[in-house]
């Protein structure tokens, strides 16, 4: 006998920590891709985690979580900081929302 199991879908909000209920989501988006650009060019430039940690004043376990993806403890503005220490210029612009709260995004040139 088969059953009729129905998998409910619902569409995601394009933030998976909102969509998780993380408290604070948007800033969790952007530590996630800023994370992930970290990763991109440690791979990129083929440095080991202690190179990499010695660029970016970070110990090797450090290293290693961010380059699983983890950016645990770190804030945006240390993350940011990493990725001027890796050479990459950092902007950030500030302009008026189109709704009511506004939001955080990425941009990689």
């Amino acid at each position: 006998m088969r059953k009729n199991n129905r998998i409910l879908v619902k569409e995601g909000s394009g933030n998976v920590f909102r969509d998780l209920g993380f408290p604070n989501p948007e800033r969790e988006q952007l530590k996630a891709r800023l994370t992930l650009e970290i990763y991109r060019i440690i791979k990129g430039r083929g440095l080991t985690q202690m190179a990499a940690g010695g660029i970016l004043g970070i110990k090797q376990p450090h290293v290693s979580a961010l380059m699983r993806g983890q950016s645990g403890n770190f804030s945006v503005e240390r993350l940011m900081d990493f990725l001027t220490a890796l050479g990459q210029d950092v902007q950030i612009t500030i302009k008026p929302a189109r709704k009511e709260h506004g939001g955080v995004s990425l941009m990689l040139g």
